[in-house]
């Protein structure tokens, strides 16, 4: 153990040339970043999640019913033995061929029985106010640390000038309002990794996955070789957008369609110029070229840099998802139904055994950021639940 230890903590991967970890040890005048510190967000991510559970429950639901959102979910479909058999047994997108043995077999026309699975599926989806409550809890938390965020950097140098982020690297000082912006987001990252098997069911489960994976890999990377200040400018962006996001969903569930629309239509302005513009020609500018030039590469900042260009692909593919809706929006005049919808069409065009086909790809289980999303999109966006 204690050479595998040596091994991933060797200085010459997460270190500048020189530069060892007995340099950055905390001493009276300056304090650094200790790996040790981000075990503090494990607990803290499950007090974040027991909060978010107390939070939902007595003033997202009773903002949710003030609202006058219903609390019974989709309709349930009608009890059949041999139907609950195939969905809980075999498959819960039955193909073409599996549909007209069924209709024999029971003999229902092929509509019903796509009917009924749709509902069987569309039940166990959370209700509206469940879905309202989990926006909220998001929308309280990205506008709690977005506004922490920007009141803590606009005090910094680096802010204004990114190379302040590389000069004196790595001997930069840690201090109490950094550290605690950082463990904060950590651990509410954590707390969505761990609640994503638990939150609404979205159709990106893996990419979602994926972009919590790297989000946790840059803030635990930054943090342990002290790229913290070029790490609140990324937290920092990433949030922007996140809150405009859970507001419209919130608006969306709430059937204000046209505060919605505007909500989304900032969020998408917000999201494409913070993660398509701003990132690429102000983060990525800085930890890809300033820092060659006043630091010079070594192994963790390849990898570090990997990740940001990672988190930089994820942002080109949200932001595709994000100009296909505004299309539809433009075509339909409002914000039409996420790709990602938790909730089922119910339309008779639908009940077709192409879309049935078209949802085998479906996959289960989702986030919140997330991102998000916490950067990212997460959740339902404003269409109209059927």
């Amino acid at each position: 153990m204690a050479g595998i230890l040596a091994w991933f903590w060797n200085e010459r991967f997460w270190l500048p040339h020189n530069v060892t970890w007995a340099d950055l040890k905390n001493t009276e005048e300056a304090s650094f970043p200790q790996a040790e510190d981000l075990y503090l967000a494990f607990p803290l991510a499950f007090c974040i999640f027991m909060i978010r559970l107390v939070f939902e429950r007595f003033i997202g639901k009773p903002c949710a019913l003030a609202l006058k959102i219903q609390a019974s979910g989709p309709q349930k479909a009608q009890h059949n033995a041999i139907l609950e058999k195939v969905f809980t047994a075999i498959t819960k997108h039955p193909d073409e061929k599996r549909l007209e043995g069924l209709s024999k077999q029971l003999d229902w026309d092929i509509r019903s029985i796509q009917r009924w699975f749709r509902q069987r599926r569309n039940q166990e989806k959370p209700s509206t106010l469940a879905r309202f409550c989990e926006s909220m809890w998001r929308f309280t938390f990205y506008l709690y640390i977005f506004t922490y965020g920007v009141r803590f950097l606009k005090k910094t140098p680096w802010l204004w000038n990114t190379r302040q982020c590389w000069y004196n690297y790595p001997y930069q000082p840690l201090t109490a309002d950094l550290h605690y912006y950082y463990i904060l987001e950590l651990s509410f990252y954590w707390s969505l990794m761990f609640s994503q098997f638990t939150d609404i069911k979205r159709k990106d489960f893996g990419v979602m996955l994926l972009h919590h994976l790297a989000t946790i890999s840059l803030i635990t990377f930054s943090y342990v070789n002290n790229m913290v200040r070029v790490g609140t400018l990324v937290m920092c962006l990433h949030d922007a957008s996140d809150v405009l996001l859970e507001t419209a969903k919130m608006a969306n569930y709430s059937k204000s369609q046209k505060l919605c629309d505007v909500l989304f239509v900032m969020f998408a302005l917000v999201f494409i110029i913070t993660r398509l513009a701003i990132f690429p020609l102000w983060v990525l500018n800085t930890t890809l070229f300033e820092s060659w030039e006043i630091v010079g590469p070594y192994p963790s900042w390849w990898v570090f840099n990997l990740l940001l260009l990672l988190l930089q692909v994820l942002h080109s593919f949200w932001s595709y998802l994000i100009i296909k809706m505004a299309c539809k929006a433009i075509s339909k005049g409002k914000v039409s139904k996420d790709d990602r919808s938790d909730i089922e069409s119910s339309s008779d065009e639908e009940d077709t055994v192409r879309h049935i086909k078209n949802l085998h790809s479906t996959t289960t289980n989702g986030t919140s950021m997330a991102s998000g999303t916490n950067g990212y999109l997460t959740g339902a966006t404003c269409s109209e639940e059927h």
